[in-house]
């Protein structure tokens, strides 16, 4: 199968998620993640602002505030397909651009260093055992987790667990899954 079908068959996997069971879901993996040693660990969080059909990202932001983590964000570049992350203390430092993407005012944030990030939670559509994904096909995870110290982790569901994904030189891999069954490593595949 195509990434571009691949993607399709993720938001699909999404879109049919109720939203009782999405509620169920979302509380299962905050409290996983909240519990894991990873997260524990982190002093600073990178995180997306997620859509309506993504799992919410809201609530571990506040977590993160509410425990005394640097939480931040990511600004998109379109132009060289690159991110930069932001140090990110209250939802009025954020912007609407593009697609409806909440993102970063650089003028009301502080830039924060790739290597200052102790813990990148990834989005993504799909995800095999070996931490290879498929994402939104712009490659700006792809870009940033080349070279980045810090650890990665993707938000899925069990349901979002596919194989054989197809992957390029290019693509790179996230240590670990976290999901409604708890966190897992992907490099010991």
């Amino acid at each position: 199968m195509e990434k571009n079908e691949l993607r399709f068959k993720g938001k699909k996997i999404l879109q049919d998620i109720s939203v009782k069971e999405r509620l169920f879901i979302e509380a299962r993996m905050q409290e996983e993640l909240f519990n894991s040693e990873i997260w524990k660990d982190a002093d600073v969080v990178g995180v997306t602002l997620s859509h309506t059909h993504e799992w919410s990202t809201e609530p571990i932001i506040e977590e993160g505030w509410r425990t005394g983590k640097k939480m931040v964000v990511p600004k998109c570049i379109p132009e060289s397909r690159q991110m930069e992350f932001y140090h990110l203390e209250k939802y009025d430092q954020l912007e609407r651009v593009y697609f409806g993407l909440r993102e970063p005012k650089p003028e009301a944030s502080a830039l924060v260093k790739k290597n200052d990030i102790d813990l990148l939670l990834v989005p993504g559509l799909l995800f095999n055992e070996k931490g290879y994904r498929i994402g939104y096909g712009g490659g700006y995870f792809d870009r940033f987790i080349e070279g980045f110290p810090g650890k990665t982790l993707m938000i899925a569901s069990d349901r979002q667990e596919y194989s054989p994904l197809p992957f390029e030189e290019f693509d790179q891999r996230v240590e670990y899954v976290l999901t409604e069954s708890g966190v897992r490593s992907t490099y010991h595949l």
